[in-house]
């Protein structure tokens, strides 16, 4: 490894070659604030909030783009370095809206810390905005260009992570501003609603749409039995809304508070992940066995669905027709549960709590309806979640730990819980699938092999003597080399797991946002690995690992369902897809 030898604000620093001053003073412990920089994937410079003074050159420099020389002297909070950083800030704010008070972003926003770091009381810039855009029109993602920094890391976040690039800068100089195509909707393009680019916009120009209001309606109707499911990965981050550490799991202390705003019952969608396993563990076992469509796709990921609908339809026949957990526990909820509670489906309203702003969408899929009914009425993102508990006046932090409704779809395994993690699903599946061919108890039930952040990941697995190959990705970036190759008929694997967010749920669109700023050189203090580390914490803490062996699963197959892959199974927990026509240009 070659080094660099340089000075930053007069500390010997070896740095290695290639790398910028910003990743030098990083990983040295020396902060310099930034705005479009977003680590590995947008480094432009153009906001200059990062500049720094280097000695001898001509005018101050971007942190973020310019590499270490040997000998270099550099010095990041200079009288000459701050006045030209809070310059920067302040022309930004100049074009902003301001409504901090009233924005979703307040007291979470880059551009507002930086305000607060850099001294900026007043506006010492007046003048003409931008004419703005305000977008509404998706399912899921709302879009306000008044608020918009043009820093591009939504741009580069969709082009980089998802391999789409559906976003860009439209028009040019004071006009520019950041948008779909012709500035249209999210709603007219092959967008997977995934969230990441509302997750890295530093600022509140893109939030998601929120069902918040719905559900208050829903729970001051008294003709409305409402019931609430909560995802495996927001018992990870929801802590976070309330200044809790990343990482902290707040299970019992989020059901607490859902039965205080009044739901009527608290479920885990983790009873929907072990249905989810037996149904698509099934669809697995009737392909290998009766030579089906292989290498067979998880369907658990919505914005997965919307990405291979749009860009590889040809390949929808390797799609599990299973539903996702939700949507699956919604629909027996309004049928087996409604029956055994004597209760019209038609006043049942389902509330889904989610890592996922893609679910908002999922669930206005006319192909996910049950008898004319929707599985799920509304979904609330884990930034949602924490909104409504601060607007019921419940002081999270402070609550006693409870349990959720036991009543029928009460149990969960760990097996359900790390749905939430990239590789829960494929190792949730393994697990049941490997212990039925076994006809026996696993004696290990942990498939290392599965976990990890990388974005594909691989193994060789042992049926019952019948090795297959596995595959794992997460991002679309990732998966589209495994696409191709099933494309191409080259691809050895049989199974694969595809989650359209980096590291699976726990980095969600509708996840708790973690600042950008960069401490040892990990983003957000290496929060995908924490929350990861929740779930599967939790995992193991659970009596029962294995989906199989629920009892309330067992007991939902004998009084209800029949078997997994039956003719009602089918009906209420499977589903179907077709190919979306992307936006045309011309």
């Amino acid at each position: 490894m070659t080094t660099v030898n340089l000075k930053i604000n007069n500390r010997d620093i070896t740095a290695e070659a290639g790398d910028t001053i910003l990743q030098a003073a990083t990983k040295n412990g020396i902060y310099i604030p930034t705005l479009c920089y977003l680590k590995d994937i947008c480094k432009s410079g153009a906001c200059r909030v990062c500049l720094v003074e280097v000695k001898n050159a001509r005018t101050l420099l971007s942190s973020c783009t310019t590499p270490v020389t040997e000998g270099m002297e550099v010095f990041t909070n200079s009288e000459r370095a701050l006045k030209g950083r809070k310059n920067s800030v302040e022309l930004i704010m100049s074009n902003h809206n301001k409504n901090c008070l009233s924005c979703k972003r307040n007291q979470n926003c880059e551009l507002q810390r930086l305000c607060e770091e850099l001294g900026i009381r007043e506006n010492n810039f007046e003048g003409e905005h931008t004419p703005s855009t305000y977008e509404d029109f998706s399912y899921g993602i709302v879009r306000d260009t008044s608020k918009c920094v043009l820093c591009g890391r939504c741009i580069e976040t969709c082009k980089k992570v998802q391999g789409l690039g559906i976003l860009g800068f439209e028009n040019r100089g004071f006009s520019t501003i950041v948008g779909p195509i012709y500035n249209t909707s999210f709603a007219n393009v092959d967008c997977m609603q995934c969230g990441q680019c509302v997750n890295n916009c530093p600022v509140g120009a893109l939030t998601e749409k929120e069902h918040i209001d719905d559900v208050i309606k829903a729970l001051n109707d008294p003709t409305k039995t409402v019931i609430v499911q909560t995802a495996p990965a927001v018992r990870a981050s929801l802590g976070e809304e309330f200044g809790m550490p990343i990482g902290s799991r707040v299970t019992g202390k989020m059901v607490a508070a859902l039965k205080r705003i009044g739901f009527d019952r608290v479920y885990d969608t983790n009873f929907g992940a072990d249905l989810t396993i037996m149904e698509e563990g099934n669809e697995l076992l009737q392909r290998l066995t009766n030579g089906g469509t292989l290498p067979m796709f998880t369907s658990c990921s919505p914005g997965w669905v919307r990405y291979i609908e749009y860009e590889y339809p040809e390949l929808l026949g390797h799609l599990s027709s299973a539903k996702s957990p939700h949507m699956m526990l919604g629909a027996m909820i309004k049928s087996y549960w409604a029956k055994q509670h004597n209760i019209d489906p038609k006043d049942i309203y389902v509330v889904s709590i989610m890592p996922c702003i893609a679910k908002k969408s999922e669930i206005m899929r006319p192909e996910c309806n049950t008898s004319g009914l929707v599985d799920v009425d509304a979904v609330l993102t884990t930034r949602e979640c924490g909104r409504l508990i601060k607007m019921n006046g419940i002081d999270f932090t402070d609550l006693e730990d409870e349990a959720f409704d036991e009543d029928l779809f009460g149990d969960y395994t760990g097996a359900g819980v790390i749905f939430g993690a990239s590789g829960g699903v494929m190792e949730a599946a393994l697990r049941t699938v490997k212990q039925k061919l076994d006809g026996k108890k696993l004696e290990k039930v942990d498939f290392e092999a599965c976990r990890g952040m990388q974005g594909v990941k691989e193994a060789e697995i042992d049926l019952n003597g019948t090795k297959i190959w596995i595959a794992i990705a997460s991002s679309m970036a990732a998966t589209k080399p495994l696409l191709e190759e099933v494309k191409n008929g080259t691809s050895k694997y049989t199974f694969i797991e595809i989650m359209g967010c980096p590291g699976g749920c726990i980095n969600g669109g509708g996840q708790s946002i973690v600042s950008s700023r960069i401490k040892n050189g990990k983003l957000g203090y290496g929060y995908k690995e924490l929350r990861m580390k929740a779930l599967y914490d939790e995992d193991e803490l659970c009596e029962l690992r294995v989906s199989s062996d629920n009892p309330q699963i067992q007991d939902l197959y004998k009084n209800f369902l029949g078997e997994p892959g039956s003719e009602l199974a089918e009906e209420l927990l499977h589903t179907s897809y077709s190919k979306k026509e992307k936006f045309n240009v011309f």
